[in-house]
């Protein structure tokens, strides 16, 4: 998906279904002519068959309680009959074209990521068939449980539930004349915030709307389009120290003109270990930077790459890479100091309005000596829907115009450290 509009599911025209007791007129595709009776005896239905499906994959994000993920909030729920069956024939183009649910990394990686989506192909086939045959009902007996709410929804709209801190980043009034603008605001972490040191266990940015390009919050980690809470994994943390003062970094992009302003908030909302609990170690980030390129006007795959090199025995737990709308393809490659080469993480159609961070099932192992590299492409030409302008050189450049090249990888060092949470942190 090249496109942040395809977020819509499309906008399809709504089809009259006959010729069967339970569909439903609406967005659904009509059934073939030449054996409808057949079709409609053995055509999956909605309990029977889709709503399974929704749930693993898609409810998620599409359900009453739809989660902000970036600015990105999808723009329907498909958890009842009466919710999903209107956009039937949508479902099946999306997932036809492998555009939903959004997941970006090739499917060579399948099984390596823990918050990976991909649809069989027997659940595509599943989908359009349930499309093409009128969008049955069938019997609500056969439907699984409903997904508790926990499970779908969020407390208080959290996806994390119920956080332990929200801090409110202070809004800012974005004008009618703004395209691209970077603010910083400045919160200081009181005691009566926050009365002690505690360790982070998970962070949720709400972006106020489509308009944050990005935020950035320093030990709180950051958001930009489809990314979705933040996780520390496998029992890792950093520390947020009361009386600290956190910089947010909030990147604006919008089309200007009269009546566009807006008044943005947006907030961050963390949750704590709980003491007692042990954090094995402290997680580390390294920014494999890629800023010193030029991109002639029209290439289509331009290319440029980063490395490090780990000095010390470590453990690899996830990674994301960034780039703005001329963004094509990320790789990241590992090489093990006896030069044995793996493939960490592949993305061949990036796209900026679904950014990911990849988190492996287990920790990967990588002795001293072993270095990652970081491959971008990027696409200036015509034919990339996204990009701003095709006619020109592009450098390195903060607005959303402009290009970026980053890799994020976050480790730790191998040695556990097993800290106890309400120990002293000094």
């Amino acid at each position: 998906m090249r496109s942040m509009t395809l977020l819509t599911l499309g906008s399809i025209g709504l089809i009259a279904v006959s010729g069967s007791t339970n569909a439903v007129a609406g967005d659904v595709r009509a059934p073939q002519v030449a054996g409808v009776a057949t079709v409609q005896n053995d055509a999956p239905t909605f309990y029977g068959d889709v709503v399974a499906i929704l749930q693993e994959n898609c409810q998620v994000c599409h359900q009453p309680e739809r989660p902000n993920l970036g600015g990105v909030v999808a723009p329907m729920s498909l958890v009842t009959y009466e919710e999903t069956r209107r956009w039937a024939s949508s479902i099946a183009e999306q997932v036809e074209a492998r555009l939903m649910p959004p997941w970006h990394a090739s499917r060579e990686f399948r099984g390596t990521f823990v918050n990976e989506r991909y649809l069989e192909d027997h659940e595509i086939e599943t989908l359009v068939a349930w499309a093409e045959s009128g969008a049955l009902a069938g019997n609500p007996a056969d439907a699984p449980p409903p997904l508790a709410l926990n499970e779908v929804g969020s407390s208080d709209s959290w996806t994390i539930g119920e956080p332990d801190l929200v801090i409110p980043i202070p809004s800012y009034m974005v004008s009618d004349e703004l395209t691209d603008d970077y603010i910083y605001q400045r919160v200081t972490i009181s005691a009566d915030m926050l009365p002690e040191d505690r360790w982070i266990k998970a962070v949720e940015f709400r972006a106020g709307g489509s308009y944050v390009h990005h935020i950035v919050g320093g030990v709180l980690g950051g958001t930009a389009p489809g990314y979705g809470p933040f996780y520390y994994p496998n029992n890792v943390s950093r520390t947020l120290r009361t009386g600290s003062t956190i910089r947010f970094e909030v990147h604006y992009h919008k089309e200007p003109g009269p009546g566009t302003a807006v008044l943005d908030q947006s907030f961050a909302a963390i949750q704590f270990y709980e003491p007692g609990e042990v954090v094995k170690n402290v997680m580390r980030t390294t920014s494999l930077g890629i800023m010193d390129f030029e991109i002639p006007p029209g290439d289509p795959n331009y290319t440029d790459s980063s490395e490090f090199l780990f000095e010390e025995d470590s453990y690899i737990h996830f990674m994301n890479p960034h780039m703005h709308l001329r963004g094509k393809s990320a790789r990241y490659v590992l090489t093990y100091p006896d030069g044995r080469q793996e493939p960490l993480l592949y993305v061949p159609q990036y796209d900026f309005g679904w950014q990911h961070n990849y988190y492996l099932n287990e920790p990967l192992f990588v002795p001293a000596g072993t270095k990652v590299t970081l491959t971008l492409w990027w696409d200036n030409s015509a034919d990339n829907p996204t990009n701003p302008d095709p006619t020109a050189t592009v450098t390195y450049g903060a607005p959303t115009t402009d290009e970026m090249g980053f890799g994020w990888l976050h480790w730790t060092e191998a040695e556990a450290r097993n800290i106890v949470v309400g120990e002293s942190l000094r």
